[in-house]
């Protein structure tokens, strides 16, 4: 791999955040500086923590940058669900959001695990 770009979940939560800035259009505009600010902050996260991550020297800062990459994917599902909660979406609205957090969250974790594992093993 020549660049975080070529990576899955890079472009799965590239897609994410395309998908979260059509969502926060729809919340209520008293919301504008609230939530949505707040989910675009976490989706914005997600990629920006991966690619950041990747640049780093050491496999240890990596894992450290992935880790907070999966705290705001966590922390956007969350979000989404509070819309749910609150009346301003239903759930099959934020449908594709969901998927691709839970795929994510998936993809993030078995990259740290296999990251830690080779630094584990000293490979």
């Amino acid at each position: 791999m020549e660049s975080y770009k070529d990576l899955i979940v890079w472009q799965k939560s590239m897609t994410l955040v395309g998908e979260i800035y059509k969502l926060v259009k729809l919340l209520p505009k008293e919301e504008v500086n609230v939530l949505s600010n707040q989910m675009r902050r976490s989706a914005i996260s997600i990629p920006s923590n991966i690619a950041e991550g990747y640049d780093r020297r050491s496999t240890k800062d990596y894992i450290n940058f992935l880790s907070i990459a999966r705290g705001s994917n966590s922390e956007l599902q969350t979000q989404l669900y509070i819309c749910i909660q609150l009346g301003f979406l239903n759930p099959s609205q934020i449908q594709t959001s969901i998927s691709l957090t839970e795929e994510i969250s998936k993809m993030l974790n078995s990259l740290i695990y296999k990251l830690e594992n080779r630094n584990t093993n000293g490979n």
